[in-house]
C-alpha cells in the first residue's frame, strides 16, 4: 500500500511543493497509461494486492482528478472553485447576514481574531440581465499599522464563469487615516449564464501606497449561493489575511497560473494569492 502511494506520487508533481511545470494534453494520456502500469505492476496477476484495494487506493483517485481538471476549461475550473471551496477566509468566522433592516448581529463565539470588518450591501436582481448591485458601507475596527498615511479603499471583484466580456472589480475612493471607514459607494455586476450558486464576491481592503503597490489589509468571500433568496441584505464580513484553499482548489491554481496568456486566469490567481504583508499590523 505505502509503495502503490509513493509510485503515484512520483508520477506527477502535479500536487504539492516544488515548481509546477506545464503539462500537456499528451503528456496527461502518458500519466494516465502509467497509473495502469502500475496498478498492473502491484496486483501482480492475482499474487501481489487486491484489484479492489489497488482500485480504492485514494492517491490515485485524487491524481485522476488532478489529470481531469488539466483538461477543463477556464470558466469550468473556475466554476469547481467556487463551488468547492467554502471557509476561504475563516473556518469558525462566519459572515453575519441580516436583511435590508442595518442591525447588527451578535458576532458568535466563532470570530477569534479578525483584522477588522467589510459591511457590504448586496441587491440581487435576478431577471433577465442578471444583475448584483453591491454597495460597499465601511470597513471598520481594522488594525493595521504603517509608517506613512493610512489610506484604506475596497476592491470588489465578482470571481465565476463567463465574465470575460463583463466588468469583474471596482475599487472605492481611498480614505485617509481611517481605521474605521466610511464609503458608502455602489458598484454593478453582471452575471454569466451559470446558476448563481457558482459565483462569489471578494471584498479585499487595501492600504493605498502611491508609486508602490498596494498593501492587502484584509479580505472577505461572500458565496452569492448564501444571500441569492434574500434579494437584499447587508453581510458583515470579518476580514482574514489570506485565502485559504483545499486540495482541490489548489490544483486549479496551479493549472490556471499555466495559463499566462489568459486574462481570466491570470486575475484569478492574482486574487486568490495576495495576502497580508507579514511585517505590517503587528
Amino acid at each position: 500500500g505505502a509503495q502503490l502511494l509513493t509510485a503515484a506520487k512520483g508520477l506527477s508533481n502535479l500536487k504539492g511543493g516544488g515548481e509546477a511545470k506545464t503539462l500537456t494534453p499528451k503528456q496527461c494520456i502518458i500519466i494516465d497509461a502509467g497509473l495502469e502500469t502500475i496498478k498492473q505492476y502491484f496486483h501482480a496477476g492475482g499474487n501481489g494486492l487486491k484489484k479492489a484495494f489497488v482500485e480504492k487506493s485514494p492517491e490515485l483517485a485524487s491524481l485522476r482528478y488532478a489529470l481531469s481538471l488539466y483538461s477543463q476549461s477556464t470558466d469550468a475550473l473556475i466554476k469547481t472553485f467556487v463551488t468547492t471551496q467554502h471557509s476561504q477566509v475563516h473556518d469558525g468566522m462566519g459572515i453575519r447576514i441580516t436583511g435590508n433592516e442595518k442591525i447588527r448581529p451578535d458576532r458568535g463565539s466563532g470570530i477569534e481574531k479578525p483584522i477588522g470588518e467589510a459591511i457590504l450591501q448586496i441587491d440581487m436582481m435576478l431577471g433577465k440581465e442578471r444583475k448584483v448591485n453591491v454597495r460597499v458601507i465601511a470597513a471598520n475596527e481594522m488594525k493595521w499599522q504603517t509608517s506613512g498615511m493610512f489610506r484604506p479603499f475596497v476592491e470588489v471583484s465578482m470571481v465565476g464563469p463567463f465574465l470575460a466580456d463583463k466588468k469583474r472589480k471596482f475599487t472605492t475612493k481611498s480614505k485617509n487615516n481611517s481605521w474605521s471607514a466610511k464609503f458608502n459607494e455602489a458598484f454593478q455586476f453582471v452575471l454569466g449564464k451559470e446558476s448563481p450558486d457558482c459565483y462569489e464576491l471578494q471584498v479585499t481592503v487595501k492600504d493605498y501606497c502611491f508609486g508602490r503597490a498596494d498593501r492587502v489589509v484584509g479580505m472577505a468571500v461572500v458565496q452569492l449561493r448564501d444571500v441569492a433568496d434574500r434579494k437584499s441584505c447587508v453581510c458583515w464580513c470579518p476580514l482574514g489575511p489570506r485565502i485559504q484553499t483545499d486540495e482541490t482548489g489548489m490544483t486549479v491554481m496551479r493549472i490556471l497560473s499555466q495559463r499566462p496568456a489568459d486574462e481570466v486566469a491570470k486575475e484569478f490567481v492574482k486574487l486568490k494569492s495576495e495576502t497580508r504583508p507579514v511585517e505590517e499590523g503587528r
